[in-house]
């Protein structure tokens, strides 16, 4: 622990290098009330130093000796949040402490020791299966680099660093146990995150609410989704889908929330809890007759199934709304014992309002926060801002009625696709309201390289800097995580980064530090990755439409293949087929996949790639990123490959169809081999996490179900109609290629060829029975899949580049 003594001594040079002016925005001005109750109320810093040092010795056991931490306030910090770094008094004795970091909370302490680790050591720091932590390049214990003699300070310019989606908690969280989760707030405090989500766990707390209002347990057995489609039921979109919820599950929640949320409080987090929406069981509606609840309409179901669709929402204006907000409030507050008076509330998120009218829409408003307020006097609603960005029904008035519903300061919104769509810049700083800006990034969880780094670097500066700026965090607000570890890293540093970032040289810098060492050929292939895949400037949405994982369902003679005669064209049958062309003006007959820049650059980065595999061949995060870079390219020429096969089946070439989707199936057969040579890639460690949590066989097969149903059908479907949301969760997972996607094409094939065969019309309707019963029966089948990998990664990747991609005139869209 650091000594009094110490903190001193480092806040006595600390403004002989305050170079810079304080800066705030409006925005913070708002929330500064709310910044100094929590300051007030936040752990001892004995408490959360402890827990820095505990983070420090989970990371680097044999250093834990080497810094020493403590806390300093925000006025010795210039006003702000900060961490400083400073070379030990003590560092010439042996054994002693080499490098003194100080923060004004834990998680200060924690970025300051990432910066330090990532800028001075050449270290880097990403989830296990992204390749975990590049720590060789720490020095040894007694020869750390010493940092300039003034020291370092690094100030947050905006006081919140936010975390998560509300559907990470099913994409992601889903089956993680106390482990995965203390690794997870590790991340978090290295990456500075001081705003988390924290949903677990509060059907618990629910079942306790609602037995005050006469609901029984009977009752909320339809109400609670399976524990794949928690995020779901808890926004009202659906209700029963994988349940029943065993009550084995709701206490074992509660126990795994406690410990989540003593951990953020330990470290000086602000973990932002649930709020009451209005999504109520069927059951209320009788107990409460005169009660405002309307039945919402179908949300994606089959045939607008009752079963799972169609929940009940009671009306934000109803006398009954307040009474339940304020319960649910205080009996979390009973439950946790203490709270960072930010509560989560997304009443509108899918669920457009009945009459536009805006003294309605600002009636809604006012009754959802007083709700809120009613539990906790100082509380703050976080509102997601997704329904800013898809829904038309918000229009300036109906926006502006909504967010001066509630006294300024008292609400702040999520910009929550800033990095592709910003709403702070088209209303006018959310017409004067606090808000955090969120990179989304990520839909699903599905795994495809893609970034917008330049975004990523320029538009937190852009927002928080430009006239009367309201904001007053930033966030990442995926719906996975686990993937492209350098836009996330990239990412989290903005958190305290003042200026504009120069990616070029950025990420010059970061391969050295992935991987640990400069090697040239590969900051020559990273520097086409940001100039292609790291660089999506269309505005799609980037959601995985392969057609490996997302394989379309139509008859062949729809899916257009134009015959454009121009250089680069691909010819063969005496026809010209571009394929870029080929892909973009694809029809909405099904979603095409997303392609927005060169293949043949992106080919050419993989080859320097693989030509680097003997210098970093004991690199985990070089296997990890050499397996999904293979993976893309892989996969967009797997795009390519299933139009030739349609091609030929629309020229009736019964042979160039065969020799094409021969091919492709054994494609996606080498992909599940290549898969299988990273943890990072297997399908084998979800379901298994899934099964672990269960107490006994019938929950086992229950958990089993809801995970493998989450990544292939996703919701109900028919005999002979899927799921409307199918392959939504889709992943590369190795084990999923080999037994799902591989089987399900073949049976796409076979009814081509029958079709071809016989001079008949494509069998549509017997093709999509056969593919449904296929999938339900993966989904309820047993068969168990390897947790570790097996294979060389950098062999595997090298057959298949020459394999597939090798020769330039069959890979250049």
């Amino acid at each position: 622990m650091a000594s009094p003594s110490a903190a001193v001594s480092f806040s006595f040079f600390l403004f002989s290098f305050l170079s810079f002016a304080q800066s705030s925005t409006i925005g913070v001005t708002y929330i500064s009330r709310l910044l100094e109750i929590q300051d007030r109320e936040r752990a001892p810093p004995s408490v959360q130093i402890a827990a820095a040092y505990g983070v420090l010795h989970r990371l680097l056991p044999s250093h834990s000796s080497s810094f020493e931490f403590g806390i300093v306030s925000k006025e010795q910090c210039g006003g702000d949040s900060c961490f400083m770094i400073s070379n030990h008094p003590s560092s010439s004795g042996h054994g002693a402490p080499e490098i003194l970091i100080t923060g004004v909370t834990g998680v200060e302490i924690m970025a300051g020791l990432h910066w330090y680790l990532k800028h001075w050591c050449g270290s880097h720091i990403s989830w296990d299966k992204t390749g975990g932590a590049q720590l060789l390049s720490v020095p040894d214990s007694g020869s750390f680099p010493r940092v300039q003699e003034a020291g370092i300070l690094i100030q947050r310019p905006i006081p919140w660093n936010y975390y998560q989606n509300a559907v990470t908690s099913s994409y992601t969280f889903a089956w993680w146990d106390w482990k995965r989760w203390e690794k997870e707030i590790d991340w978090m405090a290295l990456q500075g995150i001081n705003l988390p989500l924290a949903f677990t766990g509060q059907e618990a707390i629910w079942q306790k609410v609602f037995r005050n209002f006469n609901i029984s347990h009977l009752d909320l057995k339809d109400f609670f989704g399976g524990p794949a489609f928690l995020a779901w039921s808890r926004m009202g979109n659906l209700h029963g889908w994988g349940g029943p919820l065993p009550q084995s599950w709701l206490d074992q929640q509660l126990l795994l929330q406690k410990k989540i949320l003593a951990r953020m409080y330990e470290l000086g987090m602000t973990p932002v809890l649930p709020a009451f929406s209005g999504n109520v069981p069927a059951a209320l509606k009788y107990i409460f007759p005169s009660a405002k609840i309307t039945r919402l309409g179908n949300w994606f179901t089959v045939g607008g199934n009752p079963r799972w669709c169609c929940t009940y929402l009671l009306d934000a204006t109803d006398p009954l709304f307040i009474e339940i907000g304020k319960a649910f409030i205080q009996q979390q507050l009973k439950e946790y014992g203490r709270t960072g008076h930010i509560y989560n509330c997304d009443t509108f998120d899918e669920n457009t309002p009945p009459v536009d009218d805006p003294e309605y829409i600002s009636s809604l408003g006012a009754a959802i926060f007083k709700g809120v307020q009613s539990g906790d006097s100082n509380a703050i609603w976080l509102m997601q801002g997704w329904l800013f960005s898809y829904d038309p029904f918000w229009r300036p008035p109906q926006m502006k009625a909504l967010l001066h519903s509630v006294p300024m300061g008292r609400l702040v919104v999520l910009d929550l696709f800033a990095e592709v769509k910003p709403i702070w810049i088209t209303s006018e700083q959310f017409y004067g309201v606090p808000y955090i800006w969120c990179m989304l990034h990520n839909f699903a969880g599905n795994i495809e390289m893609y970034g917008i780094l330049d975004a990523v670097a320029s538009g937190p500066v852009d927002a928080r800097t430009s006239e009367n700026s309201t904001m007053v965090g930033v966030g990442m607000s995926m719906e996975g995580i686990e993937q492209n570890p350098v836009v996330y890293d990239l990412m989290s540093e903005m958190a305290f980064q003042r200026n504009k970032v120069d990616v070029k040289v950025w990420i010059a810098l970061y391969s050295t530090r992935r991987y640990g060492k400069s090697v040239p050929e590969i900051q020559d292939a990273w520097n086409i990755l940001y100039h292609t895949i790291y660089n999506c400037t269309d505005g799609s949405y980037d959601k995985n439409r392969d057609v490996i994982v997302a394989f379309p369902d139509i008859d062949p003679s729809f899916i257009p293949t134009p015959k454009l005669s121009m250089p680069g064209g691909y010819h063969r049958y005496g026809k010209s087929v571009s394929r870029r062309a080929a892909l973009k003006e694809i029809t909405n007959s099904f979603e095409q996949p997303h392609l927005w820049y060169s293949t043949s650059e992106v080919k050419d980065a993989l080859g320097l790639f693989i030509a680097s595999g003997d210098q970093l061949s004991g690199s985990n995060t070089y296997r990890y990123d050499l397996v999904d870079l293979t993976r893309q390219a892989l996969a967009k020429y797997a795009n390519q490959l299933f139009l030739e096969v349609i091609e030929a089946y629309q020229l009736n070439d019964v042979r160039g169809a065969a020799c094409h989707s021969q091919k492709f199936l054994e494609l996606v057969e080498d992909m599940d081999t290549l898969l299988a040579c990273h943890d990072g890639f297997l399908l084998g460690p979800w379901l298994e996490s899934a099964k672990q949590l269960a107490q006994d066989e019938q929950q086992e097969i229950q958990f089993e179900w809801n995970a493998r149903t989450q990544i292939t059908m996703w919701f109900d479907n028919t005999e002979d109609e899927a799921s409307l949301l199918r392959d939504y969760g889709n992943k590369y997972w190795s084990g999923l290629l080999r037994d799902y996607y591989g089987p399900r094409a073949a049976i796409y094939f076979k009814y081509l060829f029958e079709s071809l065969e016989t001079g008949n019309e494509f069998a549509l309707k017997d093709w999509r029975r056969e593919w449904i019963k296929l999938t339900n029966d993966w989904q309820n089948s047993r068969n168990a899949y390897p947790v570790r990998s097996s294979g060389n990664a950098i062999d595997t990747s090298r057959r298949l580049y020459n394999k597939y991609l090798h020769d330039p005139e069959i890979y250049d869209l």
